[in-house]
């Protein structure tokens, strides 16, 4: 791995770890500060209600700036939000310290996807993605496993206290590692970024994004229910279940950046069909309990092979301003999370079983193929009509 994109990696765990680990430590964070659980979750709604907002106001604010003193101060702002969540002496403080950090998520991604591409040839760019997106993938098979042990033993703010210490490292490797001219703003600045949101295949891409993470979230935000009820596993061994889930994300990201410098826009589209039938053989075959848990696995890989190929079709797409457009793909992602829980939900109160809400998660998939269909067949030139001698 290059090393400004090991730089680029290990601010991008420490990202994913912060978002995530809070979901470990709600009963702590709930009892020490005299909160109800419930209340304590929404930390995790403002997290990414403070990624989709926020995302597009930095990536405007930033537009004109070199892009490394950008990813340096973004990640300087991890640093900073995570020491207020520990210190926070009350429920909202550490509301607003969470929805401050996630400010710059949204941001990192979009900029730090740009620079991972440039930094290498053009035939690498989706797997230079993916490395970068590996800290985020590695966060939830470590970080937030750690994170939340840490939490138990030493009390939730430890864990806050080690997010920073982690965020220190990626700002001094960022600061050290990353070349200071690498992705220069386009001389269009903001205007030019603006300018390319106005491309349907930025937003078509971004639709696509959007499915794909709801068809994950209909289905996962329930998926501990669905394993012990279901399945019929128990309370412990959904934890581990959920770490192979994580193993899948990993793998599945190296593949998606190899498979998109291939094939980009095919990989999309057969791994969101297979995708798909992958959700019906988990209604199909869900109670049993080993079937299962290779699923997860599966499904975790599926999942995040279509990652990278989303985050560079949005970058090319907008090559003449990539950086807002890539980062208001990491809001479409988080929009996709948000709307695929309510989906979910809203079919389960509909009366759809556990078992069956798999079929909820393969509609949203199949959606997303067809948009992907559309989106490819507009990258076909039209075909151009040859005019013919008359015979002699």
């Amino acid at each position: 791995m290059p090393l400004p994109i090991l730089a680029l990696a290990i601010a991008s765990f420490c990202i994913g770890t912060t978002e995530f680990v809070i979901m470990g430590l709600l009963p702590e964070v709930a009892a020490d500060l005299g909160v109800s659980i419930p209340s304590a979750g929404l930390l995790v709604t403002g997290y990414a209600l403070g990624v989709v907002f926020g995302a597009p106001v930095v990536a405007m604010a930033t537009a004109h700036l070199p892009r490394k003193p950008v990813l340096v101060g973004l990640t300087a702002s991890f640093v900073v939000g995570n020491l207020f969540c520990a210190i926070a002496p009350d429920y909202w403080t550490l509301m607003a310290a969470r929805v401050f950090t996630a400010f710059g998520h949204g941001a990192f991604f979009g900029i730090g996807s740009v620079v991972a591409a440039s930094l290498v040839p053009r035939n690498k760019r989706a797997s230079a993605m993916a490395l970068m997106f590996a800290g985020l993938t590695l966060s939830n098979i470590l970080g937030v496993p750690a994170g939340t042990a840490l939490g138990e033993a030493f009390g939730w703010r430890a864990t806050f206290v080690a997010v920073v210490g982690i965020g220190l490292i990626s700002v001094a490797a960022i600061a050290w590692l990353v070349p200071s001219d690498v992705a220069e703003p386009s001389g269009g600045g903001l205007r030019g970024e603006l300018r390319v949101l106005g491309k349907l295949q930025v937003w078509l891409a971004m639709l696509i994004a959007a499915l794909a993470s709801a068809s994950l979230f209909a289905v996962f935000t329930y998926i501990k229910p669905y394993l012990t009820d279901v399945s019929g596993l128990s309370t412990s061994a959904v934890t581990w279940v959920l770490l192979l889930f994580g193993a899948g994300m990993t793998i599945g990201n190296i593949i998606g950046g190899r498979l998109a410098d291939w094939k980009l826009m095919p990989t999309v589209i057969g791994t969101l069909l297979l995708l798909a039938l992958l959700f019906v053989g988990f209604m199909q075959f869900g109670a049993m309990a080993s079937v299962a848990i290779g699923i997860v696995f599966l499904w975790g890989l599926l999942i995040f092979v279509v990652v990278p190929p989303l985050q560079i079709r949005v970058v090319e797409a907008a090559s003449e301003g990539p950086n807002l457009a890539a980062t208001l793909n990491q809001g479409a992602f988080n929009v996709g999370n948000a709307r695929g829980a309510w989906i979910g939900g809203v079919a389960l109160s509909a009366g759809v079983s556990y078992a069956n809400l798999p079929l909820v998660g393969a509609a949203l998939a199949l959606l997303g193929v067809a948009v992907a269909v559309l989106s490819q067949a507009m990258d076909r030139p039209a075909p151009v009509a040859t005019l013919q001698a008359p015979a002699e």
